[in-house]
């Protein structure tokens, strides 16, 4: 029995531009069950960042509704988001956002303090060790590498225990290395956890790697790939 966890119906996005309005998503309806891991793909431009914005209410609907754990996320104020956010979504950026003057440990506690989390910096030592940076905990974003900043940004996506993470482009930024040590990382923690996961990629290794593709063409849902079908 399906049991969706996000669901939009006829979600459409207008932005204002120069010359006028311009329309990024027409008509969008799907949805996403508890616990699928879900790649949305398609060329650039496509909408796949758009639509991705949409769920985690970054980018609010211009049409249509947008559902999350059966909230109306269109009905909400931006203090109802972001107070929604922290308490059901992680989000993983292809840019780290990782603030500079805060140690590893430090960027990951953060957010859960402001949860109101008593635990939050034995939680945030317990996640930078699931993503094997115990030992860098101390130190600042300027003294890590890359795929390192992208761990302590997952681990703090992670560390408020999210029912609902999505992941725009994580690897984008990485080499082959790198990216897949993350995507392992993703993956495997997202499984444990049983969180949903929403990932934009390019890269169609990482999207077969997921139970679902959905594919996006000039913001309208292109053919839908059932994994079992495809294999």
């Amino acid at each position: 029995m399906s049991d969706p966890v996000l669901s939009l119906s006829d979600a459409r996005l207008s932005l204002s531009g120069n010359a006028g309005p311009v329309d990024i998503l027409h008509g969008i309806t799907l949805s996403v069950n508890r616990g699928e891991a879900v790649a949305l793909t398609g060329p650039s431009g496509s909408g796949k960042s758009s639509l991705l914005m949409l769920m985690g209410g970054l980018e609010r609907a211009t049409g249509g509704s947008v559902m999350a754990l059966g909230r109306d996320l269109t009905a909400m104020n931006e203090d109802q988001l972001a107070r929604f956010r922290r308490e059901h979504m992680g989000v993983v950026f292809q840019s780290f956002h990782l603030i500079p003057t805060m140690t590893a440990l430090e960027n990951v506690a953060t957010p859960l303090e402001l949860a109101g989390h008593a635990d939050a910096f034995d939680r945030a030592e317990a996640e930078l060790a699931a993503v094997g940076l115990g030992h860098r905990a101390g130190h600042y974003p300027s003294q890590m590498s890359g795929g390192e900043q992208q761990r302590v940004a997952l681990a703090r996506a992670l560390a408020p225990r999210p029912e609902i993470l999505l992941a725009d482009e994580p690897t984008g930024n990485l080499d082959g290395a790198n990216g897949a040590v993350i995507m392992d990382m993703l993956m495997d923690l997202s499984a444990k956890r049983d969180a949903t996961l929403v990932l934009v990629t390019h890269a169609p290794e990482l999207a077969r790697r997921c139970d679902r593709e959905i594919r996006l063409r000039d913001g309208q849902l292109d053919t839908p790939v059932a994994r079992e079908a495809a294999e």
